[in-house]
């Protein structure tokens, strides 16, 4: 009998062939918003995993929305272009069924970074740096930039943008959208009580608060039509007075009602003050709130990377899909190890099915 992990599921409309997701992971490898050769190594890569869900990485709708110099954009005709180049490569090594979706985003108030590898914080002087922009004029963190509030035309501006990156994403062969309103990025820096004190109708309740993201989610809905979209969602920020589990329910219930077919369900990154869990699965529980809460499908992410707890999350109940990054970083394969764990079918490309046989012993042995 198929295991839960493996079964197939509808989203929108859109069907998946089993419960397993790529989440979203900057590279900060593109040129100017562009994807490049690494993009097209990594996402073949991601094709062939086995997850019948892949996200690419957060695509940023204009270049100040960027977190880094090196960060993935849909803004330009260049960058449409590298778009479908590298998804096209992808989709011809992957099984069937495998859907790709394009994570549209901007950073806000956490742009105009060095890469991680670089260090990370604020670009210096010398370094290019740009003027960033946020719901309300606050930084970060101590040493980070003030951003600019935006002003009422330029947050209908930025909606815009979000619903002509779609219409790039489409245009490129995605196959869904996933809006990011996690982490600490714009979308969520609106949906903060700590970043967003502004008097307007974008700001102060609940209600104004999520009105960036819901009109983001009816532009972009009515731009590509055609297409399945979802959405990741810090759901707690573990700050005093910050958004909780109560906002995200009632987030998730606005979304739904405008479209949105799953949320993908994440915590934390919007203030240095966090008091952040860890350890495998330490999100699971947010995922199964806003599920039970809201009624709608839900994504668990957060430190899965056992076959054996992903399945658990699927057949309690607890979320619809789980959603692995590091894990595949790390084990390009995880898809295939995980239906070798549960003597599933493996679906590899031709030129690497002489590779199953391996990996079903290497489970075996380590039985």
């Amino acid at each position: 009998m198929t295991t839960s992990l493996f079964q197939p599921i509808t989203l929108g409309g859109l069907s998946f062939p089993n419960r397993i997701a790529v989440a979203p992971m900057c590279q900060y490898s593109a040129e100017d918003g562009s994807a490049s050769d690494w993009h097209l190594h990594h996402w073949m890569n991601l094709a062939m995993s086995g997850a019948g869900m892949v996200t690419v990485e957060m695509t940023d709708v204009e270049r100040r929305g960027r977190i880094t110099h090196g960060c993935l954009g849909l803004y330009s005709d260049d960058n449409e272009a590298a778009a479908r180049r590298t998804l096209d490569a992808a989709r011809r090594v992957a099984p069937p069924g495998t859907k790709f979706g394009s994570q549209l985003a901007h950073a806000g108030r956490k742009a105009s970074n060095r890469r991680p590898w670089e260090g990370g914080g604020p670009l210096a002087a010398d370094q290019d740096p740009w003027p960033v922009v946020s719901a309300s004029a606050i930084a970060y963190d101590t040493g980070w930039q003030v951003p600019q509030a935006l002003e009422d035309g330029e947050v209908l501006q930025l909606i815009e943008r979000f619903a002509e990156a779609a219409r790039r994403a489409e245009r490129a062969g995605f196959d869904f959208i996933e809006l990011h309103a996690a982490h600490g990025y714009l979308i969520f820096q609106f949906l903060s009580p700590l970043s967003n004190q502004r008097t307007d109708r974008w700001g102060g309740s609940l209600e104004n608060r999520m009105r960036f993201v819901v009109e983001i989610t009816k532009a972009v809905r009515k731009a590509v039509p055609g297409l399945m979209l979802g959405a990741r969602l810090s759901v707690k920020e573990w700050v005093d007075g910050g958004f909780d589990v109560e906002d995200a329910i009632e987030v998730a219930k606005a979304l739904k009602a405008e479209g949105i077919a799953y949320l993908c369900c994440s915590s934390g990154g919007n203030s240095p003050l966090q008091q952040l869990p860890s350890g495998p699965g330490y999100q699971v529980h947010l995922a199964e709130a806003v599920r039970k809460g809201a009624d709608i499908p839900t994504r668990a992410v957060g430190l899965i990377d056992d076959p054996q707890q992903a399945e658990m999350i699927i057949a309690d109940g607890r979320a619809d899909m789980v959603a692995l990054a590091r894990a595949f970083l790390a084990d390009p394969r995880w898809g295939w190890r995980a239906a070798a764990t549960f003597g599933e079918e493996i679906h590899p490309a031709p030129q690497l099915a002489r590779s199953v046989t391996t990996m079903r012993h290497w489970i075996k042995a380590a039985g």
